[in-house]
């Protein structure tokens, strides 16, 4: 989740300035010779610069409790039951910070699964982590795997450093199931069916709209997300792209249309009723985690609440998921589709074969899919061979056939202001926004040049 993963990525700074199932046998050339000839059966060479096979693979991260619990069972069940050696994952609320002690003590895991990308990169950058190509690993397949977009978001200088892990959905609007069958209301398709249903329930008296952006230090980042949808599907993928790298200004035609179109749900009004449940004036007062109750309130105060697919956690007790609650994706504009996702990704801090072995057998197809049928477990795997059918929670199979289609063809993206500098992403981003929610769509002239102000110079 962004605003856990922001605040850690904040705290882990200050201590650094303070301070598919393929399972790889022993035979294969993955653990070939330095000249790149498959070792002998039953061998395994290591590669150069590598230590012998030391019968461990450890891997940590932000991962507890149930979570934890699935990433070591299925560790059980589909690599320690055929490897040769023994492989533990250990999670930690406070992993961002351990894992900067722990490498600069230099007592890392062998594998670090970060939350986001942009740490990945900053390891490669300081030296501590090993790029795939020192590993061995051959980076075609791992293109076929999990897709050249996100397998792009680790690398650095030429070599790749991260191996994608577990994503999220986060192109998700949900609704209330009664609400819109008692209203004769369709799932919208386009953005005008969306709008359609928002002047009809505002009509009637009731805001089409629940939002909050208030993430105590992390206050904003539900509306940058809002609008990396728009930008997504309005202006399509290349214009994404060019945007999160700061080739297209904020305050440029492309990208001020799409905070607009985001102004338009957030100031709307119909009769006198808000589109938004409160008013503009109560988004950044309204905590994330609060905003969809009113979207269960008999009769609902709102119809609809754009948000991630971890938001679940934080519906009210009782509610269930197809009878009470179901949701939609973001509907296209102009035609054009998008999946928004986040997640993070698998950095290696040991250059042993065995360590190799394991990723490759942990990240195949089988393994993936075994998560899906793990009970409280909503995330989706990376590996786009794997199939929404691997997923036994109804919501969670759709997003994920939304999701893994997107990744296939081509029009997913990762969370934008992720990929952005912390001082915009985290920064300028969330703050400029809640200035535009507070204060009304009069002050976007002084809002989009502010944010791009504040893009780090190098």
């Amino acid at each position: 989740m962004k605003f856990r993963s922001r605040i850690a990525y904040a705290a882990v700074f200050a201590v650094a300035i303070a301070g598919c199932s393929t399972t790889v046998n022993e035979g294969d050339t993955a653990a070939g010779g330095n000249d790149g000839t498959a070792a002998p059966s039953g061998e395994s060479a290591p590669l150069e610069g590598q230590s012998e096979n030391t019968g461990e693979v450890t891997m940590s991260g932000a991962g507890t409790g149930v979570e934890g619990d699935a990433i070591q069972q299925v560790i059980e069940d589909f690599v320690n039951a055929e490897a040769d050696f023994t492989a533990s994952y250990s999670g930690s609320d406070s992993f961002e910070q351990e894992i900067v002690i722990q490498v600069e003590g230099g007592t890392p895991p062998d594998i670090a699964a970060f939350p986001q990308p942009g740490a990945v990169i900053e390891q490669a950058e300081q030296g501590n982590a090993v790029a795939l190509e020192d590993m061995g690993f051959d980076i075609a397949e791992l293109n076929d795997k999990f897709g050249e977009y996100l397998m792009g978001l680790g690398e650095y200088e030429g070599k790749h450093y991260g191996l994608p892990d577990s994503i999220n959905f986060k192109s998700a609007i949900w609704y209330n199931v009664e609400a819109f069958e008692a209203g004769g209301y369709e799932i919208p398709e386009t953005w005008e069916d969306l709008t359609a249903i928002a002047e009809e329930a505002a009509a009637s008296g009731t805001s089409p709209f629940c939002l909050g952006t208030g993430s105590d230090a992390a206050t904003g980042w539900p509306a940058t997300d809002f609008v990396e949808d728009i930008v997504l599907r309005e202006q399509g993928v290349d214009v994404y792209d060019q945007w999160v790298n700061h080739e297209l200004n904020f305050d440029s035609p492309e990208i001020r249309s799409a905070v607009e179109r985001f102004g338009s749900i957030v100031f709307g009004e119909t009769d006198g009723t808000p589109w938004v449940f409160g008013g503009n004036d109560n988004i950044t007062a309204t905590d994330f985690r609060d905003a969809p109750d009113p979207m269960f309130n008999d009769p609902p105060s709102c119809l609809m609440h754009r948000q991630a697919t971890f938001i679940t956690n934080f519906f009210p007790e009782g509610v269930e998921a197809e009878t009470n609650y179901n949701f939609f994706k973001f509907p296209t504009i102009d035609g054009n589709d998008g999946s928004l996702m986040a997640g993070g990704m698998l950095a290696i801090f040991a250059n042993r074969p065995e360590v190799k072995t394991f990723i490759d057998m942990y990240t195949a197809e089988e393994p993936q899919c075994a998560f899906g049928a793990i009970d409280g477990i909503a995330l989706i795997s990376a590996n786009k061979n794997t199939s929404a059918d691997c997923y036994t929670n109804p919501i969670i199979k759709q997003a994920a056939d939304s999701l893994l289609t997107a990744l296939n063809d081509g029009t997913a993206r990762f969370d934008g202001s992720d990929l952005m500098p912390p001082a915009v992403g985290s920064g300028s981003f969330w703050t400029g926004m809640n200035n535009y929610t507070d204060n009304g769509p009069d002050n976007l002239d002084e809002v989009l040049p502010s944010i791009d102000s504040s893009w780090p110079a190098n």
